[in-house]
């Protein structure tokens, strides 16, 4: 029964909270007042007893937490991978507590967030997918407010259509067209050399991820894998299992294949090997053109990367898209041999020019392993295959009880050779490689001439 008391003209009413002190063991009793009469405070303590009989009930002094406050705790409660940690900190000091940090988490209303939220949408610098990823953590942030009964309903709606619809904008994607795959390979051959080359087909080809491909090593890629498998994750529970079927099941003589087990990502501005996104450590098997090619890259140098930057360094360093991708895609003019002693042109290494890729101007290289599924399920392919490769889990009873199998990877090797020699034959008979700025470690018009030959001798 709540106690009614009278405060000058108004009156006040107590009500048991149901909780003890936690040193004392005395009962905890909430307040509220400012009512015109007894009835009125006796009728608002009785609603606060049925909240706490129905678990609804929020008090005052848990209700009272800054989000500030809570910010601070709720970050502490986390467990994710150290990008999305720092992507999730950086919204909350950056959009989040700005404009929240002074309010209780109880005090925060459904309008104020609606009206936030069409804020976030008015700014220039914030993209939708940006502003999504906001309002996502602080939905998280308010779900777990209520589930720590700071407050009793989250402010943000669920699954509501509010206002105008806006459908939701699209990259506009195109075909990938396998001739403007070599072109760009071509270009990066001009710009970077043979590392170039062969790095430009690797996506298009397997699907790997840029930051799989900036820390794919040695002992990890066809040929010497998998015998030279360092077994050197330890959070891979069975990797002795898996390096047993995978001495069964690849190599040069079987199927020629890449070991995705490491990507490389920064981590308080150091990098470091991490396992890959969604932790899908797989096997790729290569098309025995692309084997070819990373068997005569590896042995043009002594790198512990496959593929290194410019200078020979480590090409998770460079700002890839910038100092590598734009070039390939969006093109680039001629430069002219600086003359010596001039600072201002020496500063640049003279470059022949190539053409942009017309389909690939402005566009992100992401969109490269895009097109590989897009080829995988041109060629039909099966979906647990096809996802698997692609690094996906298949959800539900299918991806239970599915299995990739030797035939499977076997169909994709043999569909992605036939597409590359259905290509080869249609080039010129007098093409020449264009001009690298390093000496080839092969004489790549031969090489492409017996591939031109081999797509003949298969009719195509």
């Amino acid at each position: 029964m709540p106690y009614p008391e009278q405060r000058g003209n108004k009156w006040r009413v107590r009500w048991n909270t149901g909780k003890r002190h936690p040193e004392t063991g005395r009962w905890l009793h909430d307040s509220q007042g400012g009512f015109d009469s007894r009835e009125a405070a006796i009728a608002y303590g009785l609603d606060r007893e049925s909240d706490i009989r129905n678990d609804r009930y929020i008090s005052r002094r848990d209700g009272a937490v800054l989000m500030s406050e809570y910010c601070k705790t709720w970050q502490q409660t986390l467990d994710v991978g150290h990008l999305r940690k720092r992507n999730i900190a950086s919204y909350i000091r950056l959009y989040i507590e700005p404009r929240w940090g002074d309010m209780a988490v109880a005090d925060i209303k459904p309008s104020a967030y609606r009206a936030w939220e069409l804020w976030l949408k008015d700014q220039p610098n914030i993209g939708d997918a940006y502003r999504r990823e906001i309002l996502l953590v602080f939905s998280m942030m308010m779900d777990d407010a209520v589930n720590d009964e700071l407050r009793q309903a989250s402010p943000v709606p669920k699954q509501r259509r509010r206002g105008r619809y806006v459908r939701r904008k699209k990259e506009r994607k195109r075909n990938l067209r396998i001739e403007d795959v070599h072109q760009l390979a071509c270009n990066a051959l001009q710009y970077w050399g043979f590392t170039g080359y062969v790095f430009q087909m690797m996506m298009p080809f397997t699907a790997m991820r840029p930051a799989e491909l900036y820390a794919l090593r040695r002992e990890y890629c066809h040929p010497q894998w998998p015998a030279s498998d360092p077994l050197d994750d330890r959070d891979e529970e069975d990797r002795d299992e898996r390096h047993r079927d995978d001495l069964e099941r690849y190599g040069a003589e079987l199927m020629p294949a890449v070991r995705v087990q490491w990507q490389h990502q920064r981590e308080d501005g150091e990098l470091k090997l991490f396992p890959p996104k969604y932790e899908s450590r797989r096997a790729l098997v290569l098309p025995p053109f692309l084997a070819e090619l990373l068997e005569m890259l590896l042995a043009s140098h002594e790198s512990e990367w496959v593929f290194t930057s410019i200078n020979d360094g480590r090409l998770a360093d460079a700002n890839f898209t910038y100092t590598y991708w734009r070039k390939f895609a969006d093109g680039l003019e001629a430069r002219q041999k600086s003359e010596k002693g001039d600072r201002r042109k020496g500063s640049k290494r003279w470059l022949p020019g190539w053409p942009a890729v017309p389909n690939w101007q402005g566009k992100r290289m992401y969109l490269l392993r895009h097109g590989h599924k897009e080829w995988l399920d041109d060629d039909g392919h099966s979906r647990i295959a096809v996802e698997t490769r692609m690094g996906h889990e298949v959800a539900g009873v299918e991806g239970l009880y599915a299995n990739v199998t030797v035939g499977m990877e076997k169909r994709i090797m043999e569909s992605m050779q036939e597409r590359w020699l259905r290509f080869v034959v249609t080039l010129p008979d007098d093409w020449e490689p264009p001009l690298s700025p390093t000496p080839l470690p092969v004489d790549l018009r031969e090489w492409m001439s017996l591939q031109v030959k081999a797509g003949k001798a298969l009719g195509f």
